[in-house]
């Protein structure tokens, strides 16, 4: 099995910090070490922030969106993409605990 690109538009998983076991979404890379990514916050509670890219598990799932991205862009490639049920799930799951 490949391992999955750190490309733009990547759900991703957060592994460490505040938000760990929250889905994001690779919003542009900084270099080389580094990626912006988004919840957005209004789904997940992840806010727009510089991540360490060793602080992320990558996902298989890819949306389309261009680099750079508002919260609100990500959001409608979401719900285009039929993913906000998945990112729904996985919310309601760490909201209560588990």
């Amino acid at each position: 099995m490949a391992m999955p690109a750190i490309d733009i538009g990547r759900i991703c998983v957060k592994i460490r910090g505040r938000e760990a076991g929250r889905r994001c979404v690779i919003v542009d890379i900084i270099d080389r070490n580094y990626a912006l990514v988004t919840g957005p916050k209004n789904i997940t509670g992840v806010r727009r922030r510089r991540v360490n890219i060793n602080h992320l598990k990558l996902t298989e799932d890819v949306i389309k969106i261009r680099r750079g991205a508002s919260d609100e862009e990500v959001y409608k490639a979401i719900v285009e993409a039929g993913l906000i049920e998945k990112y729904r799930e996985v919310e309601k799951k760490i909201a209560r605990g588990y």
